[in-house]
């Protein structure tokens, strides 16, 4: 696999080698050896995920952006296995030089990208085929009473979602989250959100 550093520290951009002949592909969609040897020396410490999701949404669907908040904070690897979407991670740790700004990658059926988005960061997704099968590894069980997120439609952040806005559907819970502005996060740059 390919390790592709992104222009914020630690967001990274996987690519598998993927074999195809005549009958189709294989890859490796997940090595925790490969994973230790390529991926960890970059971060500086290992990750152990323990639980993946899937989800499968239908176009113009807009999930995010999302984070738990300490002590129960999630990294993620994501991929699409079905369809396209526009994956973002928004860096939210406090007096990171990088607060607000974002990363957005394409992940593609086609493509077999998979992006790493690390703890400190809210993570969203939207929907750019006609329907989509999304999947995600966290390094942190889901935990409903940590749950937060920051709006995806906070025109600040400056992201470019390729959908227009009346095709947007979002959860309801979605629609109420605070804009960066009003934002008060729960993670500090100086503080090692692995230990």
């Amino acid at each position: 696999m390919e390790v592709i550093k992104t222009a914020i520290e630690d967001v990274l951009i996987i690519e598998p080698k993927v074999f195809g002949d005549k009958r189709g592909y294989f890859f490796e969609s997940f090595s925790q050896r490969e994973f230790d040897e390529k991926v960890s020396p970059i971060l500086g410490h290992t990750i152990n995920f323990v639980q993946d999701n899937e989800s499968m949404s239908t176009y113009g669907v807009m999930r995010g952006l999302h984070f738990q908040r300490p002590p129960y904070t999630q990294s993620k690897l994501v991929r699409c296995v079905k369809g396209a979407v526009l994956d973002v991670a928004v860096d939210i740790r406090k007096g990171s030089p990088t607060y607000g700004q974002h990363v957005a990658v394409e992940l593609t059926e086609e493509n077999h990208r998979q992006f790493f988005v690390p703890r400190g960061f809210a993570h969203g997704f939207a929907v750019l085929s006609e329907t989509a099968v999304f999947q995600y590894k966290c390094d942190e069980f889901y935990h409903p009473e940590v749950d937060g997120g920051i709006s995806i439609l906070d025109e600040s952040l400056g992201i470019d979602w390729k959908i227009p806005t009346e095709k947007a559907n979002l959860s309801d819970k979605d629609t109420k989250h605070f804009l960066l502005k009003d934002f008060k996060s729960p993670f500090d740059v100086t503080v090692d959100l692995y230990k």
